[in-house]
């Protein structure tokens, strides 16, 4: 038995739109979007009475996909604290490689992206950092130098 593909990371957002801006800003795309609801649904998450919608953005001619979820019933859980330090405990950070990390930082301020650190060198291999974006989303960002 083997793993064929990974299908996407979802990630639940308070704000939808801004979400999708953050990422279509970053440079997926938006391949669709709808709602999700329904008594299938609620077994699936383990979730009474969902209501959802779901976006689900895409790298363009690349694999790897996001499903962004904002949750209209019931209402989604803010975790406390509610911006979590690097070594909580779950689902820490979505990682993407980039040509110009200065130029993608650039891009993604003006949607809320903020630096969680700072931009570090590892050797003379990788410029790396973390930003924290809409519904405190980590976004790690590493743009290679060899």
């Amino acid at each position: 038995m083997t793993i064929q593909r990974m299908d996407n990371v979802g990630i639940v957002v308070d704000d939808l739109d801004a979400a999708i801006a953050f990422f279509t800003a970053l440079g997926m795309e938006l391949e669709g979007r709808m709602p999700i609801d329904g008594s299938w649904a609620g077994r699936v998450v383990g979730l009474d009475d969902m209501r959802s919608e779901i976006a689900m953005m895409r790298i363009p001619d690349a694999p790897g996909k996001l499903e962004l979820v904002r949750y209209h019933s019931p209402t989604a859980i803010i975790p406390e604290p509610s911006v979590a330090p690097a070594n909580t405990l779950g689902l820490h950070r979505v990682m993407f490689a980039v040509d110009d990390i200065e130029e993608t930082l650039a891009r993604l301020r003006p949607h809320g992206a903020e630096l969680v650190g700072e931009v570090t060198r590892f050797e003379d291999v990788f410029l790396l950092c973390y930003l924290r974006g809409p519904s405190g989303i980590v976004v790690g960002l590493a743009e290679q130098l060899t």
